[in-house]
């Protein structure tokens, strides 16, 4: 077989395709963006990330830039028709595990910015717009696309040992892999309205609300800047057009604003599902995002769940590229993550019952009644789903949090790329597969392998626990561990 022209080729731009191809041009692959889009979509879309998806923008090395863009989420109420407090969903102003708050508001092309201009730092990606798929072709060792310059009409063919697709809710990707979507209930269209106050001296909330309603359930964002949206269910055969008049929806947003008050900035209609791809994985095809799951915005979590996605499979294709296609490492992709972010849409779905005054506030088991009568609810860390390791470890799947060391040295810095051993045990024989840290390198250690209740832990690139033993044979730990990553024995 001659050279192939890339590592990889990632289908689509938007945040999940721009953080995806960061990942694996830190790894030094080859990478081509096929972008079908003539420029950047400069008004907003999703405007919400949490602390884990921040820790992932700190991995590829654009927090400096990106932080001065952001605004701290103070979390959602639940209100009902009366404006009494139903449920409360405050997101406290404290680090977490990840090393960041729980939860930001953000301008999406902002990040995108921030995401093109750090891949321009890579000699070895190469973005393409005007560019749409026509066919992809899935070969034993490595995969053929077509695509059609739309400037031109030319037709050109590349070559890859993997495609992704981040191309989205109609990802031409998934059609490509034939596979069919599981529908999980929720359907409903909502109108989304995004303004810009002309003022800011104007009184409205300075965190999410959501107005529970059976006939017309509403959401407000507070969004960074003077930027505002709200979100507006809309009945089974209303109109479009005419709910979209300007005398009929300023008479609708009168509740909390005036046309004096702010402009309006964009007007769309989302028909938000909750859906998860039966397969997101064929021969050499990937799917990731939107292109894999779509979840309501009740949770704020779809554009954070394609995040996960693209933390997931990067290093597995990382690894793969260098070392050898590995099927097991690879499949382990859908297994780890389905679950999880199935966990988020079943919560968004009961959010979005609670809502439209159809379900009660019992939307997760981290609901909780406080002394004073009120009803809170901490936000859920699923784990991930059975693949790599032994799902029996207690610590496996586990966060593995965030610190420093050596006068302000980022940990995380050690193990972008590969796993890495830490360990409180003498290491007699370092000539291990995986890097390895013992206390005496970083005294910081010693609490964390506490907090863990072991003595050695195994961690992933993405941050997750691979393993942990109390046992001094770390060689044979650390192969046990690894077999299925690197192919051992």
């Amino acid at each position: 077989m001659s050279t192939l022209d890339f590592d990889i080729i990632i289908v689509g731009f938007g945040p999940v395709g721009g953080t995806l191809a960061n990942l694996l041009a830190m790894n030094n692959l080859s990478v081509l963006i096929l972008e079908k889009e003539a420029g950047l979509y400069n008004l907003p879309r999703a405007v919400h990330f949490d602390d884990e998806v921040m820790r992932v923008f700190q991995t590829i090395g654009i927090t400096k830039s990106l932080v001065k863009k952001l605004i701290i989420n103070k979390g959602t109420r639940f209100l009902d028709e009366k404006g009494k407090l139903i449920l409360d969903w405050p997101r406290p102003k404290v680090i977490t595990e990840n090393g960041w708050y729980p939860s930001y508001r953000f301008h999406q092309p902002d990040l995108e910015k921030i995401l093109r201009q750090k891949l321009k730092t890579y000699d070895k990606v190469i973005t393409l717009q005007n560019s749409e798929v026509v066919k992809t072709i899935n070969h034993k060792n490595f995969s053929a696309v077509e695509y059609k310059n739309l400037k031109t009409g030319n037709i050109f063919s590349v070559r890859s040992k993997y495609v992704i697709g981040c191309d989205g809710a109609n990802s031409f990707i998934r059609d490509e892999m034939k596979t069919e979507m599981e529908h999980l209930g929720f359907e409903q269209r909502w109108a989304v309205i995004d303004l810009i106050l002309k003022t800011k001296n104007i009184n409205l909330p300075d965190r999410t609300i959501q107005y529970c309603n059976s006939k017309r359930p509403t959401t407000y964002c507070r969004n960074v800047g003077r930027r505002r949206r709200w979100e507006i269910a809309l009945k089974e055969n209303e109109s479009t057009e005419n709910f979209f008049k300007d005398k009929t929806l300023w008479n609708f947003l009168s509740q909390w604003i005036s046309e004096e008050d702010a402009k309006i900035e964009r007007r769309t209609v989302y028909t938000f599902q909750s859906a998860i791809a039966k397969k997101w994985k064929k021969g050499r095809l990937f799917l990731v995002g939107d292109a894999a799951h779509l979840t309501p915005p009740f949770m704020g979590q779809g554009m954070c769940a394609g995040i996960r996605d693209a933390s997931n499979l990067a290093w597995k294709i990382n690894i793969s590229c260098k070392i050898g296609h590995n099927e097991k490492l690879l499949k382990s992709y859908q297994s780890e993550r389905s679950s999880n972010v199935r966990d988020y849409i079943n919560t968004a779905m009961k959010m979005g019952e609670l809502l439209n005054s159809i379900g009660g506030s019992n939307v997760s088991d981290t609901v909780y009644l406080q002394k004073d009568g009120t009803i809170k609810m901490n936000s859920i860390k699923p784990k991930l789903g059975e693949g790599l390791g032994n799902s029996i470890d207690k610590n496996r799947g586990k966060i593995f949090p965030s610190f420093k060391f050596n006068f302000n040295k980022e940990f995380d810095d050690l193990f972008s790329c590969d796993p890495i051993l830490i360990t409180n045990k003498e290491i007699k024989n370092k000539k291990f597969k995986i890097s390895t840290y013992n206390v005496s390198d970083i005294p910081e250690i010693e609490e964390i392998l506490k907090s863990f209740n072991t003595n050695s832990l195994i961690i992933r690139p993405d941050r997750f626990v691979l393993g942990s033993t109390d046992k001094t044979d770390l060689r044979d730990f650390s192969q046990l561990c690894l077999k299925d990553i690197y192919n051992i024995g």
